[in-house]
């Protein structure tokens, strides 16, 4: 998948979440909402870490799988860029300025 492509993705979901919640329309309580379910999946994501490194409790170790672990990535992402969205933050330039400045340490 593109970068394109998963921006084309994030617009259309934006436009079904909008679509179905109400109060999506208020970009403030938007941006919010997408703030705190990046914290959620966040916190799936590290629950999934645990997993793979073998640090959680026997019952949370017998639902770990590979697959799991790829999904709290993409779902950490995908709200990532809806938050972006919301933020009228241009992903591909934001993107583009970081990796300029992580290059930048390394050829100094």
């Amino acid at each position: 998948m593109t970068l394109e492509e998963l921006l084309t993705f994030i617009d259309l979901e934006d436009k079904r979440l909008k679509d179905s919640f109400e109060n999506y329309t208020d970009i403030g309580k938007r941006a919010l909402a997408r703030a705190v379910k990046l914290s959620e999946e966040t916190g799936e994501l590290c629950s999934e870490i645990l997993s793979f490194n073998s640090m959680q409790r026997q019952e949370k170790m017998n639902n770990y799988s590979k697959e799991n672990l790829s999904h709290e990535f993409a779902d950490v992402i995908i709200t990532a860029l809806l938050l972006a969205k919301t933020t009228n933050t241009d992903i591909e330039d934001a993107l583009r300025i970081k990796i300029e400045k992580i290059n930048a340490r390394y050829n100094s």
